[in-house]
């Protein structure tokens, strides 16, 4: 029988207003936000609704963020009759909001622990120090070839392998700048840097690794009552026992996302529903194989459409 996946953006997707749709149409929403409100101690609402995208943009108000509207948009589907799904899984950031969906840990204890996530990140390096690009159209061997190149004693290495055609590299700001000329000259179709303002998944952010790790210890990981697939192992896990480990390692690991979705797709899943703001990992899903299905959820008209393209005819409580 074919198989559902619910996947979960991670921080690039936020955008101003992201959110508000479902807040004003569905109860649920509403009361997702406002917890995450009461949690925090401000109106991240407000934030997400009508800030600034300066505000948005930082690490700390980001990660709250994203994990709140898709978490708000998971409980208003599975309010409104969407079919749970057989795995969950998210990218970076993402994989808390798939806990959270899957019951291992409740948003108030997620976006406390993800806001000081991305306070950790954020200052485990310095301004400039580090930075992000994005290498399309080369093969993952070949760029890891010119990252040691490029790397001369400095931190260069794959963070993000999205896809057969899309790797974000990081590291020392000197380091990924010489990346860029060395797989161009490899052959890649595109080496962009990144306007991130940290190099994520790095060994550079070790040191946010280590105090996150002491976070983690606090709180209790249930077991989860849908598998998620580890960013680290590309790996289905159902033990509460093993999140608090995947966790920390994520900070400093690379994103393994190619493999978690084959792996989703060689267990029988056909369906990827991203749920949350946009439509990035849709699109990595599509260059990974472009036989799957993919739907995205993030306001009242995309849960609707994707409820009938499911066969449900529940009705909206709004």
């Amino acid at each position: 029988m074919a198989k559902t996946a619910f996947i979960f953006p991670g921080q690039g997707s936020q955008f101003v207003g992201m959110g508000k749709d479902m807040f004003n149409n569905f109860p649920k929403t509403r009361e997702t936000f406002e917890e995450a409100n009461d949690a925090l101690g401000f109106s991240l609402s407000e934030m997400c609704f009508a800030g600034s995208a300066e505000d948005l943009a930082l690490t700390a108000n980001t990660q709250p963020a994203i994990l709140t509207t898709s978490t708000a948009v998971f409980k208003t589907m599975e309010a409104e009759g969407f079919p749970l799904p057989d795995f969950v899984a998210g990218h970076s950031l993402g994989e808390y909001s798939a806990l959270v969906a899957a019951n291992s840990l409740n948003l108030s204890e997620a976006v406390k622990t993800v806001r000081r996530r991305g306070e950790y990140m954020q200052n485990a390096v310095p301004v400039g120090v580090g930075a992000m690009a994005a290498i399309l159209g080369l093969d993952l061997e070949t760029i890891k070839t010119a990252c040691e190149e490029a790397s001369e004693n400095q931190v260069c290495s794959p963070a993000n392998i999205n896809s057969a055609s899309q790797v974000v590299i990081a590291g020392n700001a000197e380091a990924i700048n010489r990346a860029i000329g060395i797989v161009k000259q490899y052959g890649a179709k595109r080496a962009v840097k990144l306007n991130v303002s940290a190099p994520f998944h790095c060994a550079l952010m070790k040191p946010a690794q280590d105090k996150l790790t002491g976070d983690l210890q606090a709180i209790d990981f249930r077991d989860l009552r849908f598998p998620i697939v580890e960013n680290v192992s590309a790996r289905g896990n159902t033990q509460g026992s093993r999140v608090r480990t995947a966790l920390s390692e994520q900070v400093a690991a690379p994103v393994l996302w190619k493999d978690s979705i084959e792996y989703l797709i060689e267990n029988g899943v056909q369906t990827f529903v991203e749920v949350g703001a946009g439509k990035i990992l849709s699109g990595l899903v599509k260059q990974i194989n472009r036989d799957v299905r993919c739907l995205n959820i993030e306001d009242a008209v995309s849960l609707r459409s994707s409820l009938e393209s499911l066969g449900s005819s529940k009705s909206f409580s709004n």
